[in-house]
């Protein structure tokens, strides 16, 4: 990647301490077992109309609230359900008859809104990635763990029983001891073009929409979904969709700890725009243990020559064999002497966002851990921002699980964090 792109994300990131959140005595009622759970649904744009619609499947679900900051979203949202429409997420955390909410807005809002919510005493999932970077996920793990909330993370792989009985058999010792899983993201993404700053579109509220970033004029291709793409607002490529392979190969490699080395390449080698995250990446790392365990993420955002014809999978070697999973329903076993074995599964492996929140909604009325829970989370989410940052800075990151830091490496350091809007902002996380 050219400098002065990467030049465009240090000035973003700013070296901070671990931070925490004030949490008030504000609380909503316990659901009882046969209650129907109030949700609020904020963000109601691409996956927060997949929210719509999978919470409307689940009978104990009533959806109180469609928020967003652009009105047409909010109209068609309360049209698809039914709920109340608002702007500011704010109104919903306010209303005491909401047990819950989604957040389903761009990557620089997660956090801020997950922990605005679980001050308000509700229980929270937060869609891929769980946190914008590591040090706000940080921040979310201590909420989650202070609130006693019910936390589960957008990564519906881990409620799919298809994938849950393919990592029990990998548990089992089907391909022997799993040293190294590798995952991709393949597809042919848009040109996003070349645009200049313009007036926002009627009816958006984007000063509310930069909230907690830093504020930069509104571009056509950086706003509805264009914002993955830029570093101010989104997490690439491997933060979008590529997380979701991220989480079950490291789910099936046995990794229970974080990182301690981190080594990518990759750039824009493809795409003539205005982007700034990588549209390639390389990225691996190996886990401590005994043995170490190795991880590898490979990116094209531009080709569709895919690795048995799924633009996403991931493929687990073992000492004696090798498994291939993928999301999109394929499942394949082979023996150390590469021949395929004949193992059914008994459901399918195409995930579904309708069951893992079948899951969260359970676990609210049970009390008990989700299946994509925070500790989860933050083992995924902080294998997508090193590899990032490795990215970005082209050489090899030394981190220490034990004291979640990165040694030796001020560049890299500052880069765990980010810079938050001059002037402040009431979404900006407190600091501690």
């Amino acid at each position: 990647m050219p400098n002065t792109t990467r030049r465009n994300f240090l000035a973003n990131a700013a070296a901070g301490a671990a931070a925490s959140t004030l949490f008030s005595t504000a609380s909503s009622a316990a659901v009882g077992a046969n209650e129907r759970v109030r949700v609020g649904v904020i963000g109601a744009g691409n996956q927060g109309k997949r929210h719509h619609l999978s919470l409307s499947t689940l009978p104990d679900v009533k959806i109180a609230y469609v928020c967003d900051v652009d009105e047409e979203r909010v109209k068609q949202g309360v049209a698809r359900t039914g709920a109340k429409g608002v702007g500011d997420l704010r109104r919903v955390l306010d209303d005491p008859t909401v047990d819950a909410v989604t957040i389903a807005t761009p990557d620089h809002w997660h956090v801020p809104a997950a922990l605005l919510a679980l001050n308000a005493g509700k229980h929270v999932y937060v869609e891929k990635p769980a946190c914008y970077n590591f040090r706000e996920g940080q921040m979310l793990r201590a909420a989650v763990e202070k609130s006693g909330k019910v936390f589960q993370h957008g990564t519906q792989a881990r409620s799919c029983a298809g994938v849950q009985q393919a990592i029990d058999l990998l548990r089992d010792g089907i391909i022997g001891d799993v040293l190294i899983a590798k995952c991709w993201n393949w597809q042919r993404r848009d040109n996003i073009g070349r645009q200049q700053p313009s007036d926002p579109p009627a009816g958006v509220d984007y000063d509310t929409w930069v909230g907690p970033a830093e504020m930069i004029p509104f571009q056509a291709n950086r706003f509805h979904y264009d914002w993955h793409w830029w570093y101010n607002f989104g997490s690439g490529g491997m933060g979008n969709d590529g997380v979701h392979e991220v989480d079950y190969a490291l789910w099936g490699l046995g990794v229970d700890t974080l990182p301690s080395t981190v080594s990518a390449v990759g750039g824009i080698y493809h795409f003539d725009d205005d982007r700034e995250w990588p549209d390639t990446m390389q990225v691996s790392l190996e886990f401590p243990g005994d043995p170490n365990r190795m991880f590898i993420y490979e990116q094209r955002l531009w080709s569709t020559s895919y690795p048995y014809n799924v633009d996403a999978g991931a493929e687990f070697y073992g000492t004696k064999g090798k498994v291939f999973l993928s999301k999109r329903g394929k499942f394949e076993v082979h023996d150390d002497s590469k021949t395929r074995v004949d193992v059914k599964l008994d459901s399918t492996v195409k995930s579904e966002v309708a069951d893992n929140q079948r899951n969260w909604v359970d676990c609210i009325k049970s009390g008990s851990t989700p299946n994509a829970s925070i500790d989860k989370a933050l083992l995924t989410t902080t294998a997508i921002h090193l590899g990032n940052i490795s990215t970005l800075l082209g050489r090899t990151i030394r981190f220490d699980p034990t004291t979640e830091t990165i040694a030796g490496d001020d560049e890299a350091t500052a880069m765990l964090s980010r810079k938050y809007r001059e002037g402040g902002h009431w979404s900006v996380p407190e600091m501690a």
